[in-house]
């Protein structure tokens, strides 16, 4: 009798938190509608001046795509502005062998000369990923959730990997509010996992006010 008992409870808990995840999930993707329509409309006037100066230094293209990992491994192309130079790729064969370590060991450089000016200026404010606001507007990018990685730093989240894509990955998160540039890779994939297994909309919420003041005080970005 008391195994009918657990398993009826236990059942019940499961029901509980499956309503609870559907009632999250359903909120969380209309605030991704709502804020990533709000945000290409109050955003548009800037869209046309950055495309512009990007077009102005460098010819090319002012957007770019760059495939991610997205939920449950699927690829997904992320619109960034581009901040790089066009030939950025052949350039990363010109690095000196301390530069490719830092950056196999990272996925970035502390002085990347493949940057270009306007580009440093479109990081360090974190305007190159306004075009994202489209990415979570397909439903692709969530607005809050782990950054979204290329395959092969994948290898970092080591056994959580799955854990990590079992989510949407967000146009921000706690990793870009707690530090972002100044703090190991290591302890990214830590503040990813905290924020999957605490997530809720109160938090999505305060993740998205902290995020504006840490644009504007420019606080770890690089």
């Amino acid at each position: 009798m008391n195994e009918v008992n657990n398993l009826t409870f236990k059942f019940n808990s499961d029901s509980q938190v499956l309503k609870k995840n559907i009632v999250y999930l359903f909120l969380k993707r209309t605030i991704d509608i709502l804020g990533s329509i709000a945000g290409l409309i109050l955003f548009s006037p800037i869209f046309i001046i950055i495309a512009i100066a990007i077009k102005l230094e460098d010819k090319g293209p002012a957007i770019f795509s760059h495939k991610r990992l997205g939920m449950n491994g699927k690829y997904i192309k992320i619109y960034k502005f581009r901040s790089m130079f066009c030939d950025a790729e052949k350039m990363l064969e010109s690095l000196s062998p301390e530069q490719k370590k830092e950056f196999q060991e990272n996925f970035k450089l502390e002085n990347d000369p493949r940057i270009t000016k306007l580009g440093k200026k479109l990081r360090k404010t974190s305007l190159d990923e306004l075009p994202q606001f489209l990415n979570v507007l397909k439903g692709e990018l969530t607005l809050v959730g782990p950054r979204p990685i290329i395959e092969i730093e994948l290898e970092k989240y080591g056994e959580f990997a799955a854990k990590f894509l079992s989510v949407k990955p967000g146009l921000t998160g706690l990793w870009q509010v707690s530090g972002r540039s100044d703090t190991t890779y290591e302890e990214r994939v830590k503040m990813d996992m905290d924020y999957i297994d605490n997530r809720t909309i109160i938090g999505d919420v305060i993740i998205i006010l902290k995020t504006v003041t840490t644009v504007i005080s420019k606080e770890g970005a690089k």
